[in-house]
């Protein structure tokens, strides 16, 4: 799986408060520290939240693969006036599994962490930032494959959900990994309701669902990322990953869970769960 060119967001200037946030944020997470409490008041715009992510991620020594999208609770989408939300999805937090495979990965100890299972969007054309309409069509033809998967959604504050919005916003989306399995050929000929997803942790059914369940289907999480892209002036270059959204809920996990992520005959895998480390004990090797 090719790896896309690093982001041509960069950092801007902000006012002394979101920048304290962001360098805040970015030491938790480089440290490996749990945070009590979000650092400063939250921002009351997601502008203001997507000014943060966008300086922790110039921050960051990683270069970005994809994106995460996530749904805004209700309560809070009139205020917001969004129904979606995106953080980055780092080269080095991307691990590609295989059905039956069995793999571990990091969460912040402490903080946050689940597991929640996701159709994986790979795109086949860069789209550059350009604000109009893109149809189904126009969408299908530019994603090289859609593929199952599971987001590892960790932040260092445990309260990062509770928070709301803003905090995940700011806080790379609540995204520690992505693991990307298997392509689903011919998916935008298969019905929604026949993509089904199982996900069960220590051995007990949390949740099931099929693609059905998103809220609009899986081109509308696309669709929102890319219009989210091109307001924020942002390229998304050919090979980009795109995580639709939680498809079966948010699954909570500890460093000694297990959990199976099973997609019936599209692939089944198993996640373990070790403490993050800070950065410089990370293992440097990319774990695509």
């Amino acid at each position: 799986m090719s790896a896309p060119q690093e982001t041509n967001e960069s950092a801007t200037s902000l006012p002394p408060e979101l920048d304290t946030i962001s360098r805040q944020l970015v030491a938790a997470r480089t440290n490996a520290e749990p945070l009590s409490q979000f650092p400063g008041t939250l921002p009351a715009t997601l502008d203001a939240a997507y000014a943060v992510q966008s300086a922790s991620i110039a921050r960051w020594p990683d270069t970005i693969a994809g994106w995460k999208v996530g749904m805004i609770p209700p309560p809070y989408r009139q205020r917001l006036a969004a129904e979606r939300l995106s953080g980055p999805i780092f080269r080095r937090a991307v691990c590609t599994v295989a059905a039956g495979d069995d793999v571990t990965t990091p969460i912040y100890k402490g903080g946050f962490a689940a597991v929640e299972a996701e159709f994986v969007f790979e795109l086949a054309a860069t789209i550059t930032p350009v604000a109009r309409d893109y149809s189904d069509t126009e969408l299908i033809d530019c994603s090289a494959a859609l593929r199952v998967g599971a987001e590892i959604a960790s932040s260092p504050m445990a309260d990062v959900n509770r928070l709301g919005p803003s905090c995940v916003v700011c806080d790379f989306g609540n995204n520690e990994g992505l693991l990307v399995g298997p392509r689903i050929a011919d998916w935008a000929d298969i019905p929604p309701e026949l993509l089904r997803a199982t996900v069960s942790v220590d051995g007990i059914v949390v949740g099931q669902a099929t693609a059905a369940a998103i809220d609009g289907g899986l081109l509308q999480a696309l669709r929102f990322l890319v219009t989210l892209c091109a307001n924020r002036k942002l390229t998304l270059t050919a090979g980009t990953l795109v995580s639709c959204g939680a498809l079966t809920g948010i699954h909570d996990v500890t460093v000694d869970s297990r959990a199976t992520v099973d997609f019936d005959e599209f692939g089944c895998f198993d996640v373990s769960f070790e403490a993050m480390l800070p950065l410089q004990q990370r293992q440097s090797a990319v774990r695509v």
